[in-house]
């Protein structure tokens, strides 16, 4: 009896290589799962003993910063330190062990574009940023004082996924410009950690003399912290309308900077 012989096609990706995509996603977040104690558990871990530590030394007089208890006050400017610090830790970490060890080549040998690779790293740094920014947000929920639930739900996602994919964004920019572990740890030690402590995370605007207020104005990561804040307690200390213009804009600004790197195949193509 003859059989027919298998005939094998050419897949047709079309416009959007999902199954790509999500591969690659996939791939990066169980990058970071493996690690999970160092990269999710640990942060949130560190975030908390923040709490702990400030409202032991601060708050304990029943402080109150914009009509909230210190805690409450606290706790968003943390939940946005998390995500921030941890999605930019992501996407640059991630670009920087596949240049040390050699294996950024193989992620451009799949048919995938620039945009779909660009989105891929987005999209794993973001998770991670909102894993950890979550499992502050959970662990702090049961403080004395501290507002569980959203005031503003919209907000508080919007913020808190804006903060994410900017800080993924510039971790891909660090990623590719950076050779060695070093480069990055300058950047997160000389302007992410900077700027997400000088950001209103600990204080409010208006306790700073006018010239330092206005200086703080510049800062995108009061924006991102101040919004997670209104979010959460419906308290903000600026203008949250302007914050959510000005991190839309930085955040199509950052888009458009990392495609043209991809597409010019800085430092990552011979």
């Amino acid at each position: 009896m003859a059989t027919t012989p298998l005939e094998f096609k050419a897949r047709r990706i079309g416009n959007v290589n999902w199954l790509g995509l999500w591969t690659f996603y996939l791939r990066e977040v169980h990058r970071f799962f493996k690690v999970f104690t160092q990269t999710v558990a640990a942060p949130a871990i560190t975030t908390l003993l923040f709490l702990v530590i400030f409202v032991v030394a601060l708050g304990r007089e029943g402080r109150v910063i914009l009509g909230l208890p210190f805690a409450a006050f606290l706790v968003p400017g943390l939940i946005a330190m998390a995500v921030i610090q941890n999605a930019f830790a992501n996407t640059s970490s991630s670009l920087i062990i596949g240049k040390v060890q050699g294996t950024l080549q193989d992620i451009l040998m799949p048919p995938l574009s620039n945009v779909e690779l660009l989105v891929g790293y987005v999209l794993s740094g973001t998770t991670r940023g909102l894993l950890v920014g979550g499992a502050v947000w959970l662990s702090t929920s049961f403080w004395p004082q501290v507002i569980a639930l959203p005031a503003n739900p919209l907000s508080f996602l919007y913020f808190t996924v804006s903060a994410a994919v900017m800080l993924s964004m510039l971790g891909v920019i660090t990623g590719l410009w950076a050779e060695k572990f070093d480069h990055a740890a300058t950047i997160t030690n000389f302007v992410i950690q900077p700027l997400s402590l000088l950001s209103g995370t600990f204080y409010s605007l208006e306790r700073l003399p006018g010239v330092w207020a206005q200086v703080s104005a510049f800062n995108p990561f009061f924006y991102m912290i101040d919004g997670t804040r209104y979010g959460l307690t419906g308290v903000s200390d600026g203008d949250v309308l302007m914050g959510a213009a000005i991190t839309l804009a930085l955040n199509v600004g950052l888009f458009l900077i990392c495609l043209q790197l991809f597409k010019r195949g800085y430092k990552i193509r011979p």
